[in-house]
């Protein structure tokens, strides 16, 4: 049923607990998990200005999926990681849509709290674009 699992994060708190989710389902199905970050412009932006180079910009996006990277690892759930670039709504959908995932696994809310009191939250603009279930983890 969730053979091929996309969980989205970003750092955050939610997104964190998601990672536990994801992997139960994997487990549960005997699935695997595909987890993307998405770079939006702002960030691309404050990364590229605060940094000396681009390994330095590469690493410190890498070490926010840190955190989710280890559970994974420690669950023994084959997996994958992913650094998109764009709007992070758009990206994840275009993501899983055209890549047939069962599931997406997403927090509820993010690290851009500005961006969800005008725009509407990244998980509310996944569940309703996506092909296939949305789980939404407060």
């Amino acid at each position: 049923m969730f053979k091929r699992i996309l969980l989205a994060v970003d750092g955050s708190e939610h997104s964190i607990r998601s990672v536990k989710y994801a992997i139960e389902l994997a487990e549960k199905f005997g699935g695997t998990v595909d987890a993307v970050y998405v770079v939006d412009g702002d960030t691309a932006k404050k990364d590229v200005l605060h940094a000396t180079d681009k390994f330095e910009v590469e690493k410190k996006r890498k070490e926010k999926i840190k955190p989710v990277r280890d559970e994974l690892l420690a669950s023994g759930v084959v997996f994958g990681t992913h650094i998109l670039h764009g709007d992070p709504g758009p990206k994840i959908v275009e993501f899983a849509n055209e890549r047939e995932f069962d599931c997406v696994v997403i927090g509820s809310r993010g690290l851009n709290n500005l961006q969800t009191l005008i725009l509407g939250s990244v998980s509310h603009k996944v569940a309703k674009r996506a092909a296939c279930p949305v789980l939404i983890v407060k």
